[in-house]
């Protein structure tokens, strides 16, 4: 208890001597009515005008960082929906002819993942003749024709061979295995969909523009993945309307794509020939306030920030172009909407 008591002591003379040796701009100072509104404050807090004190501590942990504001002419980006397509010149869809029972060949059916080869044995197809038990008449009659094969034409043989026969199912191109929905011993229709090789290295991106206009403008275009932007190349654009639409595709410079998965819808930022005035800034700086209005945080002083209401347009995925800053601002650019929930 004395020991307990002696640490309680040192501690209170400690604080009693540092509010006392407490400096101006300094937490435990009073600076009387002229005192701004965050000196003395040791914790991130909202004013009433909106602005944020956020200490450098705090700006640390919060993993705040700002970038500055770059004012001038850009070309006008238009935002479109897409979605990434396989390259029909590298894929391909196994079908099975006939209606019959699927079986594995030796080493298994392949699974979604696997990498094969064209010509690779997929799967067996065993071909259902008519209603039940006519299959056996039909291996039966194989049987007594192959028994009186030098008697009977060659063509009947091989009509017999041939209904009785298995079908193989074999890799059209090489690439991967992309779906697969069979076992074995199940019982698939003719033309049923069994397979689906693509090569994701070459696939493709296919965007909606509902403008046919848009087509004539593109200069460039590109898709954002995370931080990673990819450029597209136009390929080409339909001459016919699919649900109001027109589809463009494009064709990426390389294999980014290989990451994506056919069907994954991406947005896809096209640059036009016209150009715009406006503030570039990062898209990550953009959130949205208490009222759902966009917003940036503008950095005022070291530990002072304010918000700024914006109406923000697309860029390049990874910008976007806002008025109402000035040249020399600075925004945060990480961890914005972590500041913006300060109250």
């Amino acid at each position: 208890m004395k020991r307990h008591s002696h640490f309680l002591f040192i501690a209170a003379l400690t604080g009693f001597c540092l509010h006392a040796l407490a400096g101006p701009g300094e937490p435990g100072h009073s600076h009387g009515e002229g005192e701004t509104p965050f000196q003395g404050a040791n914790a991130p807090k909202r004013f009433a005008d909106g602005s944020v004190y956020l200490p450098k501590i705090a700006q640390r942990q919060l993993g705040i960082r700002t970038a500055l504001v770059q004012v001038g002419e850009f070309l006008r980006t238009i935002e479109l929906s897409g979605k990434v397509i396989h390259n029909p010149n590298y894929g391909g869809k196994v079908q099975a002819m006939v209606a019959g029972r699927i079986t594995p060949p030796p080493k298994g059916f392949p699974v979604p993942g696997q990498l094969v080869k064209q010509g690779d044995l997929l799967a067996y197809v065993t071909p259902e003749i008519g209603p039940a038990n006519t299959r056996s008449l039909a291996e039966s009659r194989l049987k007594r024709l192959q028994a009186l094969s030098d008697t009977v034409p060659r063509k009947v043989l091989e009509e017999a061979q041939a209904a009785v026969a298995n079908e193989e199912l074999r890799a059209p191109v090489s690439g991967m295995v992309a779906t697969t929905g069979v076992v074995s011993g199940q019982v698939v229709e003719a033309r049923q969909l069994v397979f689906e090789i693509v090569n994701p290295n070459k696939f493709m991106v296919e965007a909606v523009a509902y403008d046919p206009a848009v087509v004539d403008s593109i200069g460039s275009a590109n898709l954002s993945v995370g931080d990673q932007r990819i450029p597209l190349k136009l390929q080409g654009a339909a001459k016919r309307l699919r649900e109001q639409a027109l589809p463009i595709t494009f064709l990426a410079d390389d294999e980014q794509l290989s990451q994506l998965a056919i069907g994954q819808v991406v947005r896809v930022y096209v640059q036009t020939n016209q150009l715009v005035k406006g503030v570039r800034i990062p898209a990550s700086a953009v959130v949205r306030d208490g009222s759902n209005q966009p917003v940036v945080w503008v950095k005022e002083e070291p530990q002072l920030y304010r918000s700024v209401t914006v109406t923000p347009a697309p860029l390049d995925g990874s910008h976007s172009l806002v008025q109402g800053l000035q040249e020399n601002d600075r925004v945060v650019s990480k961890s914005a909407s972590l500041l913006n929930q300060i109250r």
